[in-house]
């Protein structure tokens, strides 16, 4: 199982991501050196959206779409479906 998730940042910024295990990964985000570059200086994020998929292909595509979002159309999605 993939995921392809959204966490918030401190500085209320949103980042999109995709990830097997999606308590590692925010975890990695918050506390590790594997987390992304981006949000190293924006600790700590908050899981705020997630879908599931079967393949890590699928997973990235639809990071793909989600990051070409405008930051209204990704709130709006995070707000449809609240984790």
């Amino acid at each position: 199982m993939w995921y392809t998730y959204i966490v918030r940042c401190s500085d209320n910024s949103l980042y999109t991501g995709v990830t097997t295990n999606l308590e590692r990964r925010v975890d990695e985000h918050n506390t590790s050196d594997k987390g992304a570059k981006y949000t190293k200086t924006r600790r700590p994020v908050k899981l705020v959206y997630d879908e599931t998929h079967t393949d890590r292909s699928s997973s990235c595509k639809r990071e793909s779409e989600i990051k070409k979002l405008s930051r209204t159309d990704k709130l709006k999605i995070i707000n449809e479906r609240r984790i």
